[in-house]
């Protein structure tokens, strides 16, 4: 049983679906119905932890390769590949039906068509051939906020599009942080990650880029969103807190590239640390950001 629940990588769901609540609060304008939020997490969970499972089946082979991902279950043989396709395709199946059955199809169809992007687009194509891979790959990560908004008012609108986009220039900073801690592990595997194929200082340009674009979407929110001060403030905290931990990497990143020759500047596991660092931020910087997104309209239009 643990090693089925694995499959599904509980802490990336917890993750995703940390931005459904607050997404549904936003849509409701307050607070949706318990029994709309607690379908929808469910059926998330359950389209998420397919898509993870499937992930895993077809990526056994450099999950071997990797000091990250050697103890997944299926590189240790707790469980067979088919088990764990059989698994993963019901997962989904069931999804599909339990959200159309409780919510509405369009969130059916969203939370499916997510898993099809994660599994076709991501990890069978750009995975292992671009350095685009997260880039890209990460509108599958996206897609909750859509399922989100779509529970609430069965239909997509500007608001959902911008959280969408928020989420995706959110994710590569918040990936390439930790694959510069990694970056041995995808290069033994022979996978573009970006720490992996190109310098130190370039992977921390890349990363302050979207840091910058991440923020100014979070601001473009509050207008369009129709946010009030208590969002408003905490997406300025926060995203200039993100900048900062952005800026001490590349500052660091520049060190090394200046004193490759010579030696002398930060060491590896500084860096590293470092990166380490920014990618703890990240999550609780979605983990807020999201929260006082529902706190400012549970304020504003009551509880």
């Amino acid at each position: 049983m643990a090693a089925y629940v694995a499959l599904t990588k509980p802490r990336i769901i917890e993750l995703l679906l940390v931005t459904t609540v607050p997404t549904m609060v936003v849509a409701e304008q307050g607070m949706p119905p318990l029994w709309l939020m607690i379908c929808t997490v469910l059926g998330g969970t359950l389209a998420a932890g397919g898509a993870n499972a499937i992930n895993m089946y077809v990526d056994r082979d450099i999950d071997s390769l990797m000091e990250r991902t050697k103890n997944r279950p299926l590189v240790t043989g707790v469980l067979t590949p088919r088990s764990a396709l059989v698994f993963a395709v019901s997962l989904e199946i069931l999804a599909f039906v339990f959200l159309w059955a409780t919510v509405n199809l369009l969130s059916a169809v969203l939370a499916v068509a997510a898993c099809l992007f994660y599994v076709f687009v991501y990890t069978l194509w750009l995975k292992r051939t671009s350095t685009h891979n997260i880039v890209i790959g990460g509108a599958a990560g996206a897609a909750p906020v859509l399922i989100g908004w779509s529970a609430v008012t069965n239909s997509l609108g500007w608001e959902p599009l911008v959280l969408f986009a928020i989420i995706f220039y959110w994710t590569p900073p918040h990936f390439w942080a930790l694959a510069i801690r990694y970056r041995d592990d995808y290069s033994a595997a022979d996978v573009p990650m970006l720490p992996s194929v190109v310098s130190l200082k370039r992977t921390a340009e890349r990363i302050l880029s979207y840091t910058l674009y991440l923020w100014g979407l979070t601001l473009v929110f509050a207008p369009i969103g129709g946010m009030g001060l208590v969002y408003l403030g905490s997406a300025i905290v926060l995203g200039a807190v993100f900048t900062y931990y952005a800026l001490r990497l590349l500052t660091l990143a520049n060190k090394v590239d200046a004193s490759a020759p010579a030696g002398g500047g930060p060491s590896e596991p500084e860096i590293r640390s470092t990166a380490m660092r920014l990618f703890t931020w990240s999550i609780t910087y979605l983990t807020l950001l999201f929260g006082a997104m529902a706190l400012d309209q549970l304020l504003r239009f009551g509880w």
